[in-house]
């Protein structure tokens, strides 16, 4: 039997009621609908933003712990911006939806307060006519009460130019000789190209990890067609140009008393496929004691790992090195070497690593929720992580004080610290077989006790090797943009342009406007006063 259904009135203005009535409820209905999925985007834009606020916070208090950390956070970003984009477009629709009906109040999205704009940016003032007379009364007797203000933040793209250098030639009349102003000096022969143009494509390259064919692409879509082999003429010509201060920085860097060593890989074109060369890098950084030293990054390109390489970058230097264990710089650790032997000092953060490894309750928990194989968490390498986070604990207290004052607190604080590891490192080596992971882990340490020690005796060294690491972050960085390098020649081309950049970086300099400045005045400054031009000069 079928439902009664109520008759459609026959008057029109009645149906003109009825269909008001029904567009006005289901203009609520999609008002209240877009509400909700307003409400549910911010709300999942406030998770990621406390997730990742929380993710910032631990590594700064336990430092990193492994590369999959730095890997987690950038993921985190990404989903950060999709999730603010994605608030921000169900917040505009919950707007539109609002309007249509008096009865639903459109979802509020609280926002985080936004910071000024910086002080030093140029403000254009536009004021937007007043009236001349009172819309309430049609009065003209005005008189100004205040004004507010807005601030739009707003962008010039790139503008290009051609600078031209005239030198006017003059004849003499009396002794017809012609004369004429000497010709500009160039960092590069015969140039075309400016110093902040020079810049430019040297930062964007080995600073922004942007390859020259789509810098050119770029430059080709704003009206300036260049090529890729004429843009790498001048960065070939600029890394020479460049050269000089390269070969201070190294010196500078080889003066220390104490150095953060680590390579990475890189990979370079061969005949048939790709080879695995490297990337050294030595860095000179005093901050931790309070050294007033500059910090700065020195780097070395070599094609293989061979040990024979850190012997050739040290090889008249000695002092505290700070690296893991790569077997390489064993003959640097020599007693018969010369000029003196080199001091090693291990890394807490290699360490400790292996074990969280074995402890990462989060990780396996992730592994067994998507069916994966998941390791055992063993609780002695839990007591190991957590025996280890005690000595970070003391060292971040003395961080930036002088050597006299770390070593003074490190015996006090540290030194018990680490004899009760030592026992019990010790004790539970005995318990385990030979082959298991947790004897190999305990082993690192155990092995290279005297190394990881070696801050107990002196106030300079520090716990980690996190400064080279952080040097050469930049590295893997760019591998993922410009895949390989060309040749054995465009690898120590990147040493050059990489010790810059970061030797800049460390000091808090902006390196293309270092850069531009030093491509200016490099080719006509007096060779013995080069020292000036340094960044933390």
């Amino acid at each position: 039997m079928e439902a009664a259904v109520s008759p459609l009135p026959d008057d029109i203005e009645a149906l003109k009621a009825l269909l008001t009535s029904a567009t006005q409820r289901a203009n609520e209905a999609e008002a209240k609908l877009a509400n909700a999925h307003a409400r549910e985007s911010a709300t999942e834009a406030v998770i990621a933003h406390l997730k990742l606020q929380i993710a910032k916070l631990r590594r700064e208090q336990y430092g990193a712990r492994a590369e999959r950390t730095r890997r987690l956070l950038d993921q985190m970003e990404l989903q950060l911006e999709d999730l603010e984009a994605d608030a921000a477009e169900d917040d505009l629709a919950a707007e539109v939806a609002a309007e249509k009906t008096a009865t639903v109040t459109a979802f509020e999205r609280k926002r985080p307060a936004r910071k000024p704009f910086p002080e030093h940016l140029p403000r254009e003032r536009v004021v937007v006519p007043a009236p001349c007379s009172c819309p309430a009364c049609g009065g003209t007797r005005l008189s100004k009460l205040g004004e507010d203000v807005t601030e739009t933040l707003e962008v010039i793209p790139r503008a290009w130019k051609v600078v031209q250098t005239v030198r006017e030639k003059f004849s003499c009349r009396d002794c017809e000789t012609i004369t004429q102003p000497p010709a500009p000096f160039h960092v590069v022969p015969r140039g075309w190209a400016g110093p902040s143009f020079l810049a430019m494509l040297l930062f964007e390259k080995y600073g922004q990890h942007q390859p020259l064919n789509r810098q050119a692409e770029r430059f080709a879509r704003e009206g300036v067609p260049l090529s890729t082999s004429t843009l790498a003429d001048q960065v070939g010509a600029a890394a020479f140009a460049l050269m000089p201060l390269y070969r201070l920085i190294e010196a500078h860097v080889l003066a220390a008393e104490r150095l953060h060593g680590d390579d990475t890989t890189v990979p370079v074109m061969a005949k048939v496929k790709t080879d695995t060369a490297r990337l050294w890098v030595y860095v000179r950084d005093d901050r931790p004691f309070a050294g007033a030293d500059p910090p700065a990054a020195l780097f070395h390109y070599s094609r293989d790992r061979r040990g024979e390489h850190p012997r050739a970058h040290l090889v008249s230097w000695s002092g505290i090195l700070q690296a893991d264990a790569y077997g390489g710089y064993g003959e640097l650790y020599a007693p018969g070497r010369l000029p003196a032997p080199v001091l090693e000092a291990g890394c807490f953060a290699h360490a400790r690593r292996k074990f969280f490894e074995l402890a990462d309750v989060a990780s396996t928990t992730r592994k067994k929720s998507r069916g994966e194989h998941a390791g055992m968490i063993y609780p002695i390498a839990l007591e190991a992580v957590q025996r280890i986070d005690a000595l970070f604990d003391v060292e971040r207290a003395i961080n930036g004080k002088d050597a006299t004052d770390r070593l003074a607190v490190r015996r006090e604080l540290s030194a018990p610290l680490m004899a009760e590891l030592h026992a019990w490192l010790t004790t539970q080596l005995a318990r385990l077989s030979r082959n298991h992971d947790l004897a190999k882990a305990i082993n690192y340490m155990l092995r290279r006790w005297e190394a990881f020690t070696r801050f107990l005796d002196d106030g300079r060294v520090c716990l980690t090797n996190n400064a080279a690491e952080r040097a050469l972050r930049c590295v893997p960085l760019g591998r993922k943009a410009w895949l390989f390098c060309g040749s054995d020649r465009g690898g120590q081309r990147a040493a050059i342009l990489y010790t810059l950049i970061q030797t800049a970086r460390l000091n808090d300099v902006d390196p293309q406007a270092w850069l531009a400045d030093v491509l200016a005045r490099i080719a006509e400054h007096p060779a013995r006063q080069l020292d000036v031009l340094l960044p933390w000069n």
